[in-house]
């Protein structure tokens, strides 16, 4: 049962993320309303959130409002387009005059603009503070998955990885040109990889298949994986009391550099070859604190407590190098044009019928909105939230852009198209048309986030359950 102090801090943390999601919403919505008013367009409405308004005010003829469905907002500019079926009418029942092509560009313009400057002004501070950088610069591999794509592909543990798919890579997760990433978002049925060997002179070409893992109808298509680890010491963190590893004479902050004379390049490829020799006598090369690599004999027991597990050695591993982050302070315009990046690499995985990215991977209100409540729960998440800021605004104005009715960059496309027509085009119809992408738009919302949730619901509990202690023989 949690206490007070866990309830208050999860509602906070709650109320921080809805926060969050209201500033970016209104500073969008605020460019059109300003644009509106600098234009001398009637406003009828400004509202965040759809639905029916749970708040409103009439002020200057204005009704401002907060509705109840958490997915958008809007500003009611009637001369723009006709939109009465989700924004309501024109309140005032009057006539409406006419406004040029050129003021609608302006008004449908100035909201993605004003997420552009949100993000701009997100990055400044981003210069100022910094943000934590999550990154494996390793591209050695330190541990290959039996029997998966990569070691049939012929890949070894301590290959260095120049390129996948003809592609530099930068290290092994945490960019768009780590190896990781590199792996999700290839396309076609092959991935190729060059590695440089120890011992070989010559790059290597070869060239893997891929795994996607299953998942349930209401969750996400798994994403291709190879089955590849990145190389880490195998530093001890922990040597539990009485254990084989205590007997062998291992400490905390001793690294195995090598097991039966194989050079040893991650834990897990450790864990792995334990198993293989079935759990028998192995001899280490141990490179302790003074920097001395010594021999030592090791032979896996299987614990007292807990009853029925496999035999162990009785350490934890030392976790702590694997993953290098640090505080950087990319310059504003970088970070711009990094989530720009992103936003390209996305849609095109996205379009892409070789790609195994979907529709179903993108985010909704409710998957945002989780990840922003975990960067919080996260070191430094307040840094990390304004990463973020970012990454959303620009993708925010982006996405407004696309050439779509109901859209920013529909209103545009159809200001254009009456300046080349020299007339509007005919209301009803266009309202059918705008009507008909707002239904697909929210049926793609309800889509995505309807994964959000399964994927949410299909991780299994146990998450926060305390790691048990391995009790090895009695005192």
């Amino acid at each position: 049962m949690p206490d007070l102090n866990t309830v208050l801090t999860i509602i906070l943390l709650i109320f921080v993320v809805v926060m969050l999601f209201n500033i970016i919403i209104f500073v969008h919505e605020l460019g059109h309303f300003l644009a509106g008013k600098w234009r001398g367009l009637q406003i009828d409405r400004f509202q965040i959130w759809f639905g029916k308004p749970i708040w409103k005010k009439e002020i200057n003829g204005v009704q401002y409002g907060l509705g109840w469905i958490p997915a958008g907002g809007f500003v009611a500019l009637p001369q723009m387009a006709p939109m009465e079926s989700i924004e309501g009418g024109n309140t005032t029942g009057k006539p409406l005059p006419k406004i040029s092509p050129l003021d609608k560009i302006i008004v449908a313009i100035a909201g993605p603009l004003f997420s552009i400057l949100l993000a701009l002004l997100a990055a400044v501070v981003v210069w100022g503070v910094g943000k934590p950088k999550d990154f494996v610069p390793s591209t050695t591999v330190g541990y290959v998955a039996e029997g998966m794509p990569g070691e049939k592909a012929g890949i070894l543990p301590g290959d260095l990885i120049l390129e996948i798919n003809g592609e530099e890579v930068n290290g092994f997760a945490g960019s768009l040109q780590s190896i990781t990433e590199r792996i999700v978002l290839s396309s076609g049925d092959k991935i190729v990889f060059k590695v440089q060997r120890p011992g070989v002179d010559e790059p290597l070409t070869l060239t893997s298949g891929f795994d996607t893992p299953d998942s349930k109808w209401f969750q996400r298509s798994g994403l291709r994986q190879v089955g590849l680890a990145p190389a880490g010491p195998a530093t001890i963190g922990k040597v539990y009391k009485n254990s084989p590893a205590s007997k062998a004479g291992l400490e905390a902050g001793d690294v195995i550099v090598s097991v039966d004379g194989v050079d040893l390049f991650s834990d897990i490829q450790f864990a792995q070859y334990l198993e293989k020799k079935d759990y028998k006598t192995v001899n280490l090369g141990v490179k302790k604190a003074s920097g001395e690599i010594v021999e030592m004999e090791l032979t896996p027991e299987a614990p007292l407590k807990p009853e029925g597990t496999t035999p162990k050695i009785g350490v934890l591993w030392d976790q702590t190098g694997d993953v290098d982050v640090r505080i950087v302070h990319p310059n504003p315009f970088s970070q711009v044009f990094d989530s720009l990046h992103m936003m390209w690499v996305t849609i095109t995985s996205v379009a892409d019928p070789n790609s195994d990215i979907g529709v179903d991977h993108l985010s909704g209100p409710v998957g945002i909105g989780q990840m922003l409540y975990q960067l919080l729960l996260t070191d430094d998440g307040w840094r990390r939230i304004l990463g973020f800021m970012v990454l959303f605004n620009v993708n925010l104005a982006v996405l407004n852009m696309l050439p779509f009715p109901v859209l920013d960059g529909g209103h545009i496309t159809l200001a254009i198209l009456e300046k080349i027509a020299g007339k509007p085009v005919q209301a009803k119809a266009l309202e059918i048309i705008q009507t008909a992408c707002a239904l697909a738009l929210i049926s793609l919302m309800l889509y995505v986030t309807s994964k959000d949730i399964g994927d949410k619901l299909g991780r299994g509990g146990g998450g926060g359950k305390e790691q048990e202690e391995i009790i090895f023989s009695a005192e």
